[in-house]
């Protein structure tokens, strides 16, 4: 493995600012993010942009990150994590998070608080250590990918969202909304390792972060070295099933038994190919990755990276020392 970077307490680590996530104004997180960073005689860089501007500043402030040895740090929800990761994995340099979305479940994977002042005060002292991160195409993601139904459930959420407001509430009636009237079948040629299969499914999803299939209560059995985020990824694939079916299954994910429920089958991998089945002139998919929705060309290569990312996190986890701090 590559050495872990540097970071030089006297370079002002890059904070990137979705002016468009979270509850809080630009005011309000610059108050927090300079209040931390005076109190721990630490310089910064605040870098507020809009969500068109995300990926530019994103590259940007990796980019100065290598120069200057010091960190990009992503302030926002999942998918402003999502392009700040890609980024910071493209450059090579370390990254911090400060999060400010519904679930956080990166940030809470990795011990991050999910109070952003607590998250900013406590990264100040952290190390970079690497984690796993997956690729699907050539897009990195941190928390899951997926197609069929569930960029449907992302979209519906979002346009609840800007309706009714930010709540897990909004996001689980938005989820019932979409589970009822989803009809369409993806028909999958799937290649993992030796293995080839053809199946129909209404949503193929694919997790990089046992947390979360931990609350949805999908964990796959281990039959891989490693686990969903450290190792492996898993998948979940959901069958075409009737309302009443589709009933009992909401009702499974509210309690996190949804491995329970029928029609969803569960497994991990580390590489795995899926080519669908797509009408006539059309070479595109919809995906979605933490959250984002897009179109993506297939075939779709889900895959392990080899290359991890380099995240700021608790000294007992990380494995390289921070430049001037003390012993």
């Amino acid at each position: 493995m590559a050495a872990l970077p540097e970071v030089d307490l006297g370079s002002p680590l890059q904070f990137v600012i979705n002016a468009a996530a979270g509850s809080n104004d630009a005011r309000a997180k610059r108050e927090v993010i300079e209040a931390a960073l005076r109190a721990g005689g630490r310089p910064g860089d605040l870098l507020f942009c809009s969500p068109a501007d995300l990926t530019s500043v994103s590259h940007q402030a990796a980019t100065r990150a290598i120069a200057t040895r010091t960190a990009v740090v992503a302030v926002g929800g999942d998918g402003t994590l999502n392009t700040v990761a890609q980024a910071a994995h493209a450059a090579g340099c370390a990254m911090g998070v400060v999060p400010q979305g519904t679930f956080n479940y990166f940030a809470r994977t990795h011990g991050i608080p999910p109070d952003p002042a607590d998250a900013v005060r406590q990264l100040l002292r952290w190390a970079p250590a690497p984690v796993q991160v997956a690729g699907v195409n050539e897009r990195v993601f941190l928390v899951n990918a997926s197609l069929g139904l569930y960029p449907d459930l992302l979209e519906d959420r979002e346009a609840y969202k800007a309706r009714f407001g930010r709540s897990r509430w909004v996001a689980f009636v938005a989820a019932c909304a979409t589970l009822l009237r989803a009809q369409r079948r993806l028909r999958l040629h799937i290649e993992m390792g030796g293995t080839v299969r053809d199946i129909q499914t209404l949503t193929l999803f694919v997790g990089n972060n046992r947390l979360q299939l931990q609350q949805f209560g999908a964990e796959p059995d281990d039959t891989l070295a490693g686990t969903p985020g450290d190792g492996s990824m898993a998948a979940l694939v959901l069958r075409p099933i009737g309302t009443l079916s589709m009933i009992g299954l909401m009702l499974h994910g509210a309690m996190g038994r949804l491995g329970e429920a029928a029609g969803v089958e569960r497994f991990e991998f580390e590489h795995l190919v899926v080519r669908p089945t797509l009408p006539l002139g059309r070479r595109g998919v919809k995906v979605a990755f933490d959250g984002e929705v897009t179109m993506m060309r297939a075939p779709l290569d889900f895959h392990v990276l080899a290359k991890p990312l380099y995240l700021l996190k608790p000294q007992r986890d990380a494995a390289v020392r921070v430049e001037g701090a003390a012993p």
